[in-house]
C-alpha cells in the first residue's frame, strides 16, 4: 500500500492535491504549463497510475490538464519506435498504463480542459467525463507518424461511440467537437472553463461520501468489461503499432 506522502512530489509531470475527503486531483503539466507528452511521461505515467492505484486512502480521482489543452502535443524525445529494444520498452509501457489506470479501484472523473488529440484512451477509461465547450477530439499524431494507432483507441473508440463511427474517427482523423461527443456518449457534461474543476470536485465529494467499499466496488464492478478488452486487444494493437514503425523505420532509411 502506498502513502501519498511517499509519491506526492515524485512525478515531475503530475502535480497532486488531496482533499482530507480523499479526493485526489491529478494535473498534468510541463513545467506548469500544457503537458507536452513525450517518451519519459510515457514512462512515467506507468508509475503515476500504479502508486494512485495502490493509495487506499484515495477515495476518489479527478484527472485533468493545465493550460488550454488536456493534451495535445507530442514530441518524440525519448521515444524509440525503430529499434527491438526501444519499441519493447513502448509496448510494455503501452500495455502497463492502460492495465494500470484500470486498477485504480475507485471512481475517477477526467476534466478534459481543453483538446485532446492524443492519448484519448486515458479519458475513456475513466468512468465520468466532462468538458469544456472548446475541447475537441481526434486521434492525431498515429498516422502523422505513419503507424498503427494501437495503443488502446483502436479498442476503446468503437466500444463507446460504437464501431463503425470509432472505426471512422480513427481512419479519417475525424475530429469531434463537445457537443458531438456528447451526443455520441464520450463527454457526459460540457461545463464552462471556469467551473470545470468546480464541477469535477461536487461530483468526487458526493462519491468520496459513499462508504469507502461501495465506491470501491462500484469502480470495480463498472469497468470489468474494459479490463477484458484492454487485456484481449492491447498487446496486438502495439505489436501491429510496432511493425508498422519498424516499417517506417525501413523506408525513411532507404531513403536517406
Amino acid at each position: 500500500m502506498a502513502r501519498f506522502d511517499t509519491y506526492r512530489d515524485a512525478f515531475p509531470n503530475a502535480r497532486l492535491t488531496r482533499k482530507p475527503n480523499g479526493v485526489l486531483e491529478v494535473v498534468l503539466h510541463t513545467e506548469g504549463h500544457k503537458l507536452v507528452f513525450n517518451g519519459h511521461t510515457h514512462e512515467q505515467f506507468v508509475d503515476l497510475f500504479h502508486a494512485i492505484g495502490e493509495d487506499r486512502d484515495n477515495r476518489a480521482v479527478i484527472l485533468t490538464g493545465s493550460g488550454d489543452a488536456f493534451m495535445d502535443t507530442i514530441d518524440p524525445e525519448g521515444f524509440d519506435f525503430f529499434s527491438p529494444q526501444g519499441y519493447d520498452k513502448i509496448l510494455r509501457e503501452g500495455r502497463k498504463v492502460l492495465g494500470n489506470i484500470l486498477d485504480i479501484e475507485v471512481p475517477m472523473i477526467t476534466a478534459l480542459n481543453g483538446p485532446v488529440l492524443l492519448h484519448s484512451e486515458y479519458a475513456l477509461l475513466t468512468d465520468i467525463v466532462l468538458a469544456t465547450p472548446d475541447t475537441v477530439f481526434q486521434d492525431k499524431p498515429h498516422f502523422e507518424f505513419g503507424i498503427v494507432p494501437g495503443d488502446g483507441v483502436h479498442i476503446l473508440w468503437p466500444e463507446v461511440i460504437g464501431s463503425i463511427r470509432g472505426r471512422y474517427f480513427l481512419l479519417t482523423r475525424q475530429v469531434l467537437d463537445a457537443e458531438t461527443a456528447k451526443d455520441w456518449g464520450v463527454v457526459n457534461e460540457i461545463v464552462p472553463r471556469d467551473r470545470l474543476l468546480a464541477r469535477a470536485h461536487e461530483i468526487a465529494d458526493g462519491i468520496a461520501a459513499l462508504p469507502p467499499l461501495t465506491g470501491r466496488y462500484t469502480r470495480m464492478a463498472l469497468t470489468q468489461r474494459l479490463r477484458r478488452l484492454v487485456e484481449e486487444g492491447t498487446g496486438y494493437g502495439l505489436a501491429l503499432e510496432g511493425i508498422s514503425a519498424a516499417d517506417v523505420a525501413r523506408s525513411m532509411a532507404s531513403q536517406a
